[in-house]
């Protein structure tokens, strides 16, 4: 008999990160079932690292679940070399705090019309923060993945940046490469994958906790 998946709250309110994470835990092999809470409490991310907002996202989350709940907390952002590691841990609000996906896509574009390709690198960052059980012991896994910025947008598939964002060594953006590639190599599966490979090695008493 299989052993019923652990269940780990995700500290989002975003649809796509949660069925990205489900994709990546259903490839892993291991029984994790990820969830969104009900509600996720409001937080304001003014820590001024991806470090400090994922870690008060979660510590946020925990305190208004079960005492032995598990909590995932993801936070990512795009940094480009041209403005100076911006947009950053501001990547959601680019645009304005009334901003959407598709308003910061396009003030991304339009800030770096003109530049060349050259000048054009840049970078997704994720870290995340899991809260375990009732000791809520802390880990930190954290996955980058560089690129260029193409001038414009391409592609039908994922969200956010992906569009324009061109993962080294490939030649076309997250939007147009398939998901298998960009679990593999995005930012957020390489910090998966941390996380993986510590709840693999930490023994399998650790999804029982």
């Amino acid at each position: 008999m299989k052993p019923d998946p652990q269940r780990i709250y995700l500290a989002t309110g975003n649809a796509h990160k949660a069925q990205e994470f489900q994709q990546l835990a259903e490839a892993s092999g291991l029984a994790i079932e990820f969830v969104r809470p009900p509600v996720m409490p409001p937080v304001v991310e003014d820590t001024g690292t991806f470090v400090g907002n994922a870690r008060k996202k979660a510590i946020v989350l925990k305190g208004v679940l079960e005492a032995d709940a598990w909590v995932l907390a993801d936070d990512s952002g795009l940094c480009v070399d041209a403005l100076g590691g911006a947009p950053g841990v501001e990547s959601a609000y680019f645009s304005g705090p009334a901003g959407d996906s598709t308003a910061n896509l396009v003030k991304l574009i339009d800030t770096m019309r003109g530049i060349p390709l050259e000048k054009r690198g840049a970078r997704f960052v994720c870290l995340l923060v899991l809260l375990c059980g009732r000791a809520a012991d802390e880990h930190i896994f954290e996955g980058t993945c560089e690129g260029t910025l193409a001038n414009t947008p391409a592609g039908g598939r994922g969200f956010g940046y992906d569009p324009i964002f061109i993962p080294s060594p490939y030649t076309k953006t997250f939007a147009d490469l398939g998901d298998g590639i960009k679990a593999e190599v995005s930012h957020r599966g390489r910090a998966f994958n941390g996380f993986i490979c510590w709840l693999k090695s930490s023994g399998a008493n650790r999804l029982n906790r």
